[in-house]
């Protein structure tokens, strides 16, 4: 079993070695931050962004486009993000940014204790989290999913872009728009999978795609105990793991819906026994899967493989 407690912090060793690697980056940075060169500086190259995972890098760049370099942290799909571990070469990179876009809830908090370490009055911080006005004691850290989350970090991206770069405000502002527009077709997805499909039926693992399956009206029926258990790397109890299984045995769901970036025995052992029970199994990702996919596509492919379960019993494991 994974664990989650500690895994997504960074050692004491890492902030002594970010403040000597990161000043000179961090200096050039708050000297930026004042004076009237701040415009022509960052209208002569491009604004250095960072999405701790590369969801929110995505946004950042659709937002920024030609005028922005957005780099993502975490962003390979085949590893787990809870046990993400900075190194001194992601602290540096962090401090160099002028822009950072990061999760919050505990799920990034590496990213923190870098800004911590190497402050910079220069350098333009946006946490869904606060964003949403969430409190520390949120259970789903996954706000990604929560089709409300996206659409703010898009505003609050483009008002920092602009007060880092003026001249290209209006740009920003027009993105931002273009994005927001855009995701149309996943909140209409949406709104139709819970018009006709009331309160269907779902197991899960864990809540990587709980705010999603909220709001397509779905009824999940895995106990939060052994949701929150899986994701924090503790064993369930046995009482809430034979509770799963009896929603396969018994057929009590439509869809089982895991996290495919975190597998191992008991999450086998429940695809297998959904799979022998005819029941379709759906993985959801932590991280946006690439190349092909963009935030508003991955979503929209989650929401229609969910749909694909429900109707036609087809099963889709990987996007």
């Amino acid at each position: 079993m994974r664990t989650r407690s500690g895994v997504l912090a960074v050692a004491l060793p890492l902030a002594a070695a970010l403040l000597a690697s990161a000043c000179s980056s961090s200096s050039s940075s708050s000297s930026a931050a004042g004076g009237s060169s701040t415009a022509a500086a960052a209208s002569a190259s491009k604004i250095v962004a960072i999405g701790a995972e590369n969801e929110y890098a995505d946004v950042i760049s659709q937002i920024g486009g030609k005028y922005v370099n957005a780099e993502a942290i975490m962003s390979n799909p085949n590893t787990d993000p809870h046990t993400f571990e900075a190194s001194p070469a992601v602290a540096r990179e962090v401090s160099a940014a002028q822009l950072v876009v990061q999760n919050g809830v505990g799920y990034d908090t590496f990213m923190s204790t870098i800004e911590s370490a190497d402050p910079s009055s220069g350098r333009k911080v946006i946490n869904a989290q606060q964003l949403l006005g969430l409190p520390d004691s949120t259970p789903n850290p996954h706000l990604w999913y929560k089709p409300t989350t996206m659409p703010a970090v898009a505003s609050a991206v483009a008002a920092d872009l602009a007060q880092l770069d003026p001249a290209h405000a209006a740009y920003f502002k027009a993105n931002a728009a273009s994005f927001i527009a855009s995701l149309s077709a996943w909140n209409s997805a949406i709104a139709a999978f819970k018009a006709d499909y009331p309160d269907v039926p779902v197991a899960t693992t864990e809540p990587v795609a709980d705010y999603t399956l909220q709001a397509l009206g779905a009824d999940n029926l895995t106990p939060w105990t052994l949701q929150a258990d899986i994701m924090n790397g503790v064993d369930p109890s046995p009482q809430n793991v034979a509770a799963q299984d009896a929603l396969f045995n018994d057929h009590k769901v439509k869809v089982f819906v895991y996290n495919q970036q975190v597998t191992d025995t008991l999450t086998e052992s429940f695809i297998q026994l959904a799979e022998k029970n005819g029941i379709p199994v759906v993985g959801v990702y932590e991280t946006m899967p690439t190349p092909g996919y963009d935030y508003q596509s991955w979503m929209l492919a989650e929401v229609n493989a969910l749909k694909k379960a429900v109707t036609d019993k087809i099963s889709t494991q990987k996007l």
